[in-house]
């Protein structure tokens, strides 16, 4: 067993809730822009003293509406404005948030509400009220739903107009009485896991969690969070735990926070917000990088972008190395600078140095091209029941290919079994309604995470797979998947990988294609008119996923390597139930969609 801990960088209050960093704001900062808000064209700055009274205004309308001190409240949309300022409110007026995927069904709508027991609904559009109401009927406790795009062309103004209306008669005393009932360890939500197994679980997380979790982020990374300069473009599900930590970190330090709410418009977002600093997932930074090589080639310069890139890579392994650099590897990096690096920075934003990238494994290759390129991406790790990172590379001390060190103030322990154990104020405080499943999750004081890892003498920490996702091969030999998947997946042409083995002579991959560069892929090749079908059994294209496959191998063993693959006709979506809302593999249900495909790989 062995277990690593930093000291706390932040004091969590003894009491209070997170509607206190507003008042803070505004007292401390009023006139400093806290928001930035997307309106037509351009961005528009909301101040702290703008942002408290919006705030205000919209928990005066829950209040008038019955929502009382504890209540639970739903909240369904993609990520915008309205999202951050409707949280503050719930809370504002004494409640429980429970976010709600905006993508979520009629089911997934019925089991959150029914299960925490929500009195009331906040929903983006008029396709979530449809939703809601389809299953009204089994949803008891709840009394309202408001609708924040305005219904039947604008009329009704939409669900603040519509808060800020009902409330006029609720004072400013009554509003800040309601702030002050939540002490530090009332619950502040419940967020429910992505449920890859069973139905979803509520993880309760205090208003405690949030202040220990991003209070220790904001001062360990503080160069990336300074007060009236930095800003941070959020375009990840606030829904999901990690959006939730951006938002309230943002307010915490505080620095300017913008939504994005369509991701396919990220990139043009991003020019113009021009954020200090970017958070995301792997996949995010993999077409990045995807996309801007696909178009070099295109252009004929694939050769050079991808000479830029392995300087970048090799540039960034020499500052590992006590010699650092060597003069011809600092002038070629000096070269690809004017001609490629300059370019890439640009496209996210041009001001920021530093992203922060969680949810699943960036890959060593593409940690190291990023710093070569002057944009470094700190890896970190975490769960709901963590409050989002629970580790993380620290801007000044980084370990590529590392989640990086403890939250400061908690502790990261292995077991005799590998299991990644967590302790500190930042974790959950049991499963909603669900006492079995807190039992077997917490022991005294620690959380067993599920997730298999080692640590290294410096506290970093590394995630090499799953518990219950450990392949043991007819052979005797146990295969983390993670591992290869991950690295299969960066390729460009490859949407997901799923590697297969269980009590099977040898490990076998499913494959599904990349529908963005497919097109692309099949126009450089010459092949635009072949049908799909014929496309993904082009033999030309199969040697291309052999290489991604063949790339992937190099990370293990020869018995953990994948002998065959299959590639799919179909992709895995969210709207297929093949992943969740934070995009990991529901791989039992896979299993059972495609086992007449894993069958095949092994008939022969």
């Amino acid at each position: 067993m062995r277990e690593f801990s930093l000291p706390a960088l932040y004091e969590v209050p003894a009491d209070g809730n997170l509607t206190d960093l507003l008042r803070r704001n505004a007292a401390q900062h009023p006139d400093t822009p806290v928001i930035g808000r997307k309106r037509g064209g351009g961005w528009e700055d909301i101040t702290s003293t703008t942002f408290l009274a919006e705030v205000r205004s919209a928990a005066k309308g829950l209040i008038a509406a019955g929502v009382s001190p504890g209540d639970r409240v739903g909240l369904m949309s993609r990520t915008r404005y309205e999202w951050t300022l409707l949280d503050f409110a719930i809370w504002s007026a004494g409640g429980v948030t429970v976010p709600v995927y905006e993508t979520s069904s009629p089911e997934q709508i019925a089991w959150i509400l029914g299960d925490s027991g929500a009195v009331a609904c906040l929903v983006e559009s008029e396709a979530h009220t449809k939703a809601v109401e389809s299953v009204r009927d089994r949803l008891a406790d709840l009394r309202h739903v408001w609708q924040i795009e305005p219904a039947d062309g604008g009329a009704d103004g939409g669900a603040i107009a519509q808060l800020a209306a009902e409330g006029a008669e609720i004072d400013d005393a009554t509003v800040e009485e309601r702030s002050s009932v939540a002490n530090a360890d009332s619950p502040a939500t419940i967020v429910y896991t992505s449920g890859t197994t069973g139905r979803p679980k509520g993880c309760v997380l205090s208003h405690r969690a949030f202040f220990a979790e991003c209070g220790n982020v904001v001062e360990r990374l503080r160069p990336m969070f300074r007060p009236g300069e930095g800003s941070v473009l959020l375009f990840l599900p606030v829904a999901h735990v990690f959006g939730r930590l951006v938002q309230v970190a943002s307010m915490l330090a505080p620095i300017k926070l913008g939504h994005v709410s369509d991701v396919k418009t990220l990139t043009d977002e991003l020019g113009s917000f021009r954020p200090t600093m970017v958070l995301g997932v792997p996949r995010v930074f993999e077409k990045v990088f995807n996309t801007a090589r696909a178009k070099a080639q295109a252009d004929g310069k694939g050769k050079i972008f991808d000479k830029a890139a392995e300087t970048a890579i090799a540039y960034s392994r020499a500052r590992d190395t006590e010699a650092g650099p060597s003069l011809k590897l600092k002038f070629q990096h000096k070269v690809f600078d004017k001609l490629v690096f300059s370019k890439l920075r640009a496209v996210l934003g041009g001001r920021a140095t530093h992203a922060i990238s969680g949810g699943a494994p960036l890959g060593e290759r593409l940690g190291h091209f990023y710093r070569g390129i002057g944009f470094t991406v700190l890896e970190g790790y975490g769960l709901s029941e963590s409050c989002a990172a629970t580790a993380f590379n620290p801007y000044d001390r980084q370990k590529i290919g590392t989640v990086g060190q403890p939250l400061p103030g908690s502790v990261v322990r292995i077991a005799d079994d590998g299991e990644v154990m967590l302790h500190g104020e930042h974790l959950f405080s049991g499963y909603w309604n669900n006492q079995q499943a807190t039992d077997e999750a917490l022991s005294d004081g620690w959380f067993h995470t599920g997730d298999i890892g080692t640590l290294d003498a410096d506290g970093f920490l590394t995630i090499t797979g799953r518990k219950k996702e450990i392949l043991v091969t007819a052979g005797g030999k146990n295969v983390a998947p993670a591992v290869i998947e991950d690295r299969i997946r960066g390729h460009a042409l490859v949407a997901e990988c799923m590697v297969v083995g269980d009590g099977r002579p040898f490990v076998g991959a499913l494959l599904t294609v990349d529908e963005e560069f497919l097109p692309r892929w099949a126009e450089e090749h010459g092949k635009s008119g072949l049908p799909h079908g014929e496309l993904l059994a082009d033999p030309e294209l199969r040697a291309e996923l052999q290489k991604a496959v063949d790339e992937g191998n190099e990370a293990v063993s020869r018995a953990e390597s994948v002998r065959k693959f299959r590639v799919l006709s179909t992709q895995f979506t969210e709207e297929s139930g093949h992943i969740t809302p934070s995009l990991k593999l529901k791989r039992g249900v896979v299993a059972k969609d495609f086992a007449d495909e894993i069958e095949a790989l092994y008939s022969a």
